[in-house]
């Protein structure tokens, strides 16, 4: 995190955000949660009172596409001094507060707890010579997160990675995914609400999420403050780079990243994947029965709380020293607290919840003989990641699907609080499955799936079996996860 400074590089000293004292006419103008985000962009930007917005037509609350409702331009002028080019700074303003007086007035987590999602995303382009306006597709891409956010009720955290697959602004361009990390120049902001973050979105090449995922996110952050051309301290992206920070300075690889990875592992504690898994311990009896967690049925639906320990789960993987412990599946009381985390929009606003559907305790914990695991290639080419980096470090791993309901989680036998055991490495909690393995194993399967490293050599389905572990892997095409009749 860079320091903050008394003064702004965009036109003078910096102004305070408004407070209580604040114009009446300022104050009347917004909700109370904008109000205060509006101060924290007028701090940084004084002279620019009204940036350029792009603006969602039809707001999302009132049955539109798009989430945010706008997205607001400011210019960085630069400042040689600090180190900081000319450049485009966007930050989205989300429907919170005004969704909030409507149908999400009870999703309230009071004022210490993370206002709505918690964050606001932000994002600075560098500024092309000669250009007089910002582009505007970074506020699509700002939607496309927001949708996911929206959808999956998934959240980010700094450390973060986005899978994007494709140029950022639809030209040719090598930086086609994305790391998250803490805006350098925008504090967290106390609304009435809660506490919002802000988020920045830095650009990358395909290389760079790859070191990402095998080591963390916050490492590779780091590497690329240090080379200017790649974001510089201020993690400014630039569409037109054309060479990676491994090109740019090939010392990289091997004495931080590879270093990193042997040292620490990874921090990456799971993915939202196309996956299932089948029991293949006996055959189902019928469309009803939760042992068969199959594609092209109708999975039952993971329960609120075993949802929320998986979130958890992920959340806490992004902690680097973090503890390789699952959270229980019943709530326990540490230190005095509840370690609940607020509700889940899904769970307050639809009537067929998955609590409703099946009661959360009357989910009984069973041991499998045999499973098989699916996964589509970019998932596959992930379990790799898995072994060496998580459970080899005595950590847990978990796929989440985002076509059905379920999850996968790795377990090794340093993690507390699984429900696999050594003595019961298969076990499912409803569609949520636990795999337990040991360190023999793992070495084991990394020689067997050696050719996942290159999956561009291998040709789909690929299936992988250990007989005498009851344990089949296949890796399926997307068109399997995508069609609900196959």
């Amino acid at each position: 995190r860079l320091p903050q400074h008394p003064t702004c590089p965009n036109g003078g000293a910096a102004a305070s955000a408004p407070g209580p004292s604040a114009p009446p006419a300022f104050a009347s103008l917004f909700p109370p949660g904008l109000h205060a985000i509006y101060g924290e962009c007028r701090r940084l930007y004084p002279d620019q009172p009204n940036p350029l917005q792009v603006t969602a037509i039809v707001k999302y609350w009132l049955g539109g596409p798009d989430p945010l409702d706008y997205v607001s331009m400011y210019r960085e002028r630069g400042a040689p001094s600090w180190n900081l080019p000319r450049a485009c700074h966007f930050r989205h303003f989300g429907s919170r507060d005004s969704v909030r007086t409507t149908t999400l007035h009870h999703w309230f987590t009071g004022t210490d707890g993370p206002s709505g999602f918690g964050f606001e995303l932000t994002f600075r382009l560098k500024r092309e010579t000669g250009e007089s306006a910002p582009p505007t597709w970074p506020a699509e891409l700002m939607q496309g997160l927001a949708r996911y956010v929206f959808q999956s009720e998934n959240t980010f955290c700094s450390g973060d990675h986005v899978s994007w697959h494709s140029p950022l602004d639809n030209s040719e361009s090598r930086i086609q995914h994305m790391l998250l990390t803490e805006d350098p120049q925008m504090q967290p902001v106390q609304t009435p609400f809660g506490v919002v973050t802000f988020l920045q979105i830095v650009g990358v090449c395909t290389e760079e999420l790859h070191a990402a995922q095998q080591w963390n996110g916050q490492g590779i952050l780091e590497l690329l403050r240090t080379v200017p051309i790649a974001g510089g301290p201020w993690l400014i992206t630039d569409m037109r780079r054309g060479e990676t920070i491994f090109e740019i300075d090939p010392h990289l690889q091997q004495e931080r990243v590879d270093k990193g990875i042997e040292t620490d592992g990874s921090n990456l504690s799971g993915v939202s994947a196309k996956c299932a898994w089948d029991d293949l311990s006996r055959p189902p009896e019928d469309d009803e029965d939760s042992r068969s967690i199959c594609i092209g049925t109708q999975p039952r639906r993971l329960s609120g709380k075993d949802t929320e320990q998986i979130r958890e789960t992920l959340r806490r993987g992004l902690e680097i020293n973090s503890k390789p412990v699952l959270p229980p599946i019943n709530p326990q009381r540490q230190n005095g607290l509840t370690h609940d985390r607020a509700p889940s929009r899904k769970d307050s606003l639809e009537s067929d919840s998955s609590t409703a559907i099946i009661p959360h305790e009357l989910i009984r914990t069973r041991q499998l003989e045999s499973v098989h695991l699916k996964f589509n290639q970019e998932s596959g080419a992930l379990i790799p990641l898995c072994l060496r980096g998580r459970l080899l470090h005595g950590r847990h791993f978990t796929y989440k699907s985002i076509t059905g309901d379920m999850a996968i989680t790795f377990v090794s036998t340093g993690v507390e609080g699984a429900f696999a055991t050594e003595e019961h490495p298969y076990a499912a909690h409803g569609p949520w499955l636990q795999i337990l393995l040991t360190e023999e194993f793992v070495e084991k399967m990394l020689e067997d799936l050696e050719d996942l490293t290159s999956p561009e050599e291998f040709k789909l389905p690929k299936e992988y079996s250990w007989p005498e572990k009851k344990l089949k892997v296949s890796i399926l095409p997307d068109v399997v996860f995508d069609s609900p009749l196959h």
